[in-house]
């Protein structure tokens, strides 16, 4: 399965950067991920729904047709690391190309939510966009070990 973590937002911490990228890394064949930011456009004089539009049409612009797309949002479907594995498991055998979007700080624009077949919430916390990053890419690789049959620290 081809992961692609969208994110708007394209200067985090360098510690946000590590660790997302750490973990991406620990993933294993026939998983592959990769990080796509999307650069947040300046709001300017015309306020939040305008650059909320206008992100949401770069966020589009990066998609691809086959990919499935789920929207990380607080008011998603929150779901616990045994689920989140088993719900990337079925997806894997539906879809060969899954993006994960995190929007920007007004969250994502109408167009975008049209477009996604699902959405996720990684809690009910408000959480930085950097770390909602860094737990995003933590809990799919810790999705993958539970699918490999890794020993689970619950267990």
């Amino acid at each position: 399965m081809r992961l692609r973590l969208i994110a708007v937002g394209t200067r985090q911490p360098d510690w946000v950067d590590s660790a997302t990228q750490g973990y991406l890394r620990r993933l294993r064949a026939p998983w592959r991920c990769e990080l796509v930011e999307i650069e947040a456009p300046t709001r300017g004089t015309r306020g939040a729904e305008d650059a909320v539009r206008r992100e949401g049409e770069r966020v589009l612009a990066a998609l691809r047709d086959r990919e499935r797309v789920v929207l990380l949002d607080e008011t998603g479907k929150t779901l616990a690391t045994r689920e989140l594995a088993a719900r990337l498991g079925v997806l894997a055998g539906e879809s060969p190309d899954l993006a994960l979007l995190i929007g920007g700080p007004d969250g994502h624009a109408p167009a975008v939510r049209a477009r996604a077949a699902e959405s996720w919430s990684l809690s009910r916390l408000t959480l930085p966009h950097g770390l909602a990053r860094v737990l995003l890419a933590e809990q799919l690789y810790r999705a993958q070990t539970v699918l490999l049959g890794h020993p689970y620290h619950r267990d």
